[in-house]
């Protein structure tokens, strides 16, 4: 099981050169995807360093794992990098990473299947689901789910302003007929929205929101991210790449958090700052986003922004 769909890494170089690869080092990457960062990462590595990948999707793991075959430095697993703390410690790897690197949210061969289900540009079933095998699809949770929780995923997570007239429409219409195709529920978020943006499709923030619902994204990305510093050596790098505005405000908090440590909770008098108040992370540089070369041959990029950290403790 294989896919056509091409798919163009973003922030390809600058993710790599982030990660700081040593020749012998373990390094992690939590989006195999169809391997473009693996691959330069791979490059990078000398005979003795090694690479798990991790991944949902089963295409991607059918990419992963002919990699696999081609390289025996790397290896990778169908499961979130949510789990990755598990993963590492059943291969006694715990705390022995020398880098993670987490390329967030959904990729283009995802998006330009229409048979995936993720697009409201391509006419397909209604499913979202990166992993098609498990969980909840999109059109399940359309079916089943309130009209007060609808909204909520298109707000929240989707953070459209128009979420409960949206969530209202959807209510009304499944009643006649059950959404099963995205161009349907396109086509009913688009009429429902009163306002659309300027060059912006109607029903973009509300797609948005149901597929970081139905695949978790975001309590992924919080889980993962506390897995991760726990998983790294000292002197590990952390390099996440973002595409909106929520992933990015969990990593930059994240970091920042753990890159100022606990010192302001003790008393201002305490002559020694006890260790596990310290920090564990520091910054590297600053946030780093799609050169113009880049966004001229990928426009996808234009929303991207990677940020990194190396654990100190």
């Amino acid at each position: 099981m294989t896919s056509n769909y091409r798919h163009i890494t973003v922030l390809l170089d600058e993710a790599v050169e982030g990660l700081a690869a040593r020749a012998s080092g373990c390094y992690l990457d939590g989006t195999f995807g169809r391997g473009g960062h693996s691959r330069l990462i791979l490059e990078r590595l000398g005979p003795d360093g090694r690479l798990l990948g991790f991944d949902k999707d089963p295409l991607a793991i059918a990419t992963g794992n002919a990699l696999a075959a081609e390289d025996g430095r790397f290896v990778v697993v169908q499961r979130s990098f949510a789990e990755l703390a598990d993963e590492l410690a059943q291969r006694d790897l715990a705390g022995k990473v020398s880098g993670i690197l987490l390329d967030l949210g959904v990729s283009s061969p995802q998006l330009d299947d229409a048979q995936r289900g993720f697009s409201f540009m391509h006419d397909g079933p209604l499913d979202m689901r990166m992993n098609p095998d498990a969980g909840v699809s999109a059109a399940q949770f359309i079916a089943s789910a309130g009209e007060e929780e609808i909204a909520r995923v298109f707000k929240e997570y989707g953070e459209e302003r128009f979420a409960r007239r949206m969530a209202r429409a959807v209510v009304l219409r499944r009643v006649e007929q059950p959404f099963e195709r995205t161009a349907d529920l396109a086509q009913v978020l688009t009429v429902a929205n009163p306002a659309w943006e300027k060059g912006k499709n109607p029903a973009t923030r509300a797609f948005q929101g149901l597929r970081i619902y139905i695949n978790n994204e975001l309590g992924d990305l919080e889980s993962g991210l506390n897995a991760a510093l726990e998983s790294l050596e000292v002197g590990g790098r952390l390099v996440v790449i973002s595409f909106h505005s929520l992933e990015d405000r969990i990593v930059k908090l994240f970091m920042r958090k753990h890159a100022k440590g606990e010192a302001d909770k003790l008393p201002r008098d305490l002559p020694i700052i006890p260790k596990a108040f310290e920090p564990r992370l520091k910054l590297i540089g600053k946030p780093v986003f799609a050169s113009e070369a880049e966004l001229q041959a990928n426009p996808r990029s234009r929303s991207a922004v990677m940020r990194i950290a190396e654990k100190v403790r």
